[in-house]
């Protein structure tokens, strides 16, 4: 009796750990649950297979007795990989960070140890960053990887793109104004109409330097007073270029007599006149203490003006007139273009250094005279050149590598380039057909504005000393001033309180 009993325990025992297991397996069927979907699919057909039943045979067919399916829905599918990370609703997920995740959560419950307490905030950082390459206080949880895309134009910011769709009111951007009206127009009478002359000029001193057939003239913009510097002795001849020193305190003039003259514009008294050439000096650039001049005649002159003989070199390269010369803004390299479509570099000689009259580069690209030449002034490897009626394009070169890095028809004869520091563009002075100034912007080359108003050929550009400022002379015998490329007031004010603090550190430096 005694065993019976305790075999009946047994089996009761057995019973009830059978039944913990099948209420603990999530396999087997829920009684209580909602029916699964293969089932009410299962009843549906059923019911519609007893529906066509014919009356005589039962139709008492209970739910319990249709048959489970071979197969277990959704046995086929991949399974969960059992490995932490991947969630549909977050795009990528580091596992590191998981890592980073799971510690911070379980280091909430941890007691602090007093040993780590000690240790300072600047060391755990320190370690942190070595360890981890992070700092570890500043880790997230949920990490999404990935950076946001950029806000399209017209958007508020880089974050809200993510979540809106609402474009910026009008009245918040700020859109930088560029006047089709000059601010000021000059009279130029008796102005050559000369391509292949350069016969304005503006100094850091802000005196614009203008040549009115034999005679010079100076516009103070400051004070707005007209001085006449200079005129020829006769009236055959007459001023070809000029060319400012870049302290402003010098103007280097180039005549139709072959010579050049150096004038001291404060004590208005001419220096020196230097001849060398053959014929005509129709371009010059200085280059601290070296002014290179170039001639009809195809050749180019350094003149070392501190010299009694100042001509110290000869480049030769340019079969007909020199009418583009520019030295780069860091003095390695002059550039210069002729009337043989052809656009020459070459390297700066040195006192005893090379005599070799090689070119760095040579360029066969325009089809038309290049006259126009400017060098970049944050990018001191890049030269822009702009070709005549029968070329109309503007080219844009690296120095460094001697490749065309960008080209652009612009439809119309290219008679100046000048780069405008302000905002980044390259500014473009036009004859035969448009007449106008054009902005590009750099390096894209997309046109930003048109400046009309000349009604004849424009025939040089010139950048005022704050860069703010375009003068533009005509064959129509005016010079327009376009304020282009004014700074905003706040940024400004920014800037020169950066220039005040960096002078003032170079004077405690020197004290």
């Amino acid at each position: 009796m005694s065993k019976s009993c305790q075999y009946l325990d047994e089996m009761a025992q057995f019973g009830f750990e059978n039944d913990i297991h099948s209420i603990l397996k999530l396999d087997m069927p829920i009684t209580n649950g909602p029916m699964a979907r293969w089932q009410r699919k299962a009843s549906s057909s059923n019911t519609s297979a007893l529906n066509g039943l014919s009356p005589g045979k039962s139709a008492n067919v209970s739910l319990s007795s249709s048959k489970t399916p071979s197969k277990t829905p959704g046995k086929n599918k991949k399974q969960t990989p059992s490995k932490m990370g991947g969630d549909r609703f977050i795009p990528t997920r580091n596992t590191k960070q998981m890592d980073v995740a799971s510690f911070l959560l379980t280091k909430e419950n941890e007691p602090v140890d007093a040993n780590e307490a000690g240790v300072s905030s600047e060391n755990q950082k320190a370690w942190s960053v070595s360890l981890n390459g992070y700092n570890i206080e500043d880790a997230k949880i949920l990490h999404l990887g990935g950076k946001p895309l950029n806000a399209p134009e017209g958007y508020q910011n880089n974050l809200k793109v993510l979540y809106s769709q609402v474009t910026t009111p009008a009245s918040i951007k700020k859109t930088r104004y560029i006047s089709s009206t000059p601010d000021r127009i000059l009279d130029a009478p008796e102005l050559r109409n000369d391509f292949y002359l350069n016969l304005l000029d503006w100094s850091s001193r802000n005196v614009l330097a203008v040549a009115l057939h034999n005679s010079v003239y100076l516009w103070d913009a400051t004070q707005g007073d007209i001085t006449l510097l200079m005129k020829m002795e006769r009236d055959e001849d007459y001023i070809c270029s000029l060319s400012w020193t870049k302290e402003g305190s010098y103007l280097a003039v180039g005549t139709s007599d072959c010579k050049v003259q150096l004038w001291d514009v404060e004590n208005q008294k001419r220096l020196r006149s230097m001849a060398s050439h053959t014929a005509r000096v129709g371009s010059l650039s200085w280059n601290e203490h070296i002014l290179s001049s170039g001639s009809r005649s195809g050749q180019i002159h350094h003149h070392d003006v501190r010299l009694p003989n100042h001509h110290i070199f000869t480049l030769t390269g340019h079969s007909q007139e020199v009418c583009g010369l520019k030295w780069s803004p860091d003095g390695r390299y002059l550039a210069s273009g002729g009337n043989d479509n052809m656009v020459f570099v070459w390297p700066y000689v040195s006192e005893g250094g090379s005599r070799n009259s090689q070119s760095l580069h040579s360029w066969t690209e325009h089809q038309g005279a290049v006259k126009a030449l400017a060098w970049c002034p944050w990018q001191q490897n890049i030269l822009a050149s702009g070709g005549g009626t029968s070329d109309r394009h503007i080219r844009i070169w690296n120095v460094n590598s001697g490749s065309c890095i960008s080209s652009l028809d612009t439809q119309s004869q290219i008679s100046s380039l000048v780069f405008a520091p302000n905002y980044k563009e390259l500014v473009s002075a036009h004859g035969f057909a448009h007449n106008n100034v054009t902005i590009w912007k750099y390096p894209s080359l997309t046109r930003v504005a048109e400046l009309n108003g000349h009604e004849d050929r424009v025939l040089s550009l010139t950048l005022s000393p704050d860069c703010s400022t375009i003068a533009s002379v005509a064959g129509d015998e005016t010079i327009r001033l376009w304020k282009s490329f004014e700074v905003d007031p706040v940024k400004k004010k920014a800037k020169e309180r950066l220039v005040k603090s960096t002078s003032s550190v170079i004077h405690q430096s020197i004290r």
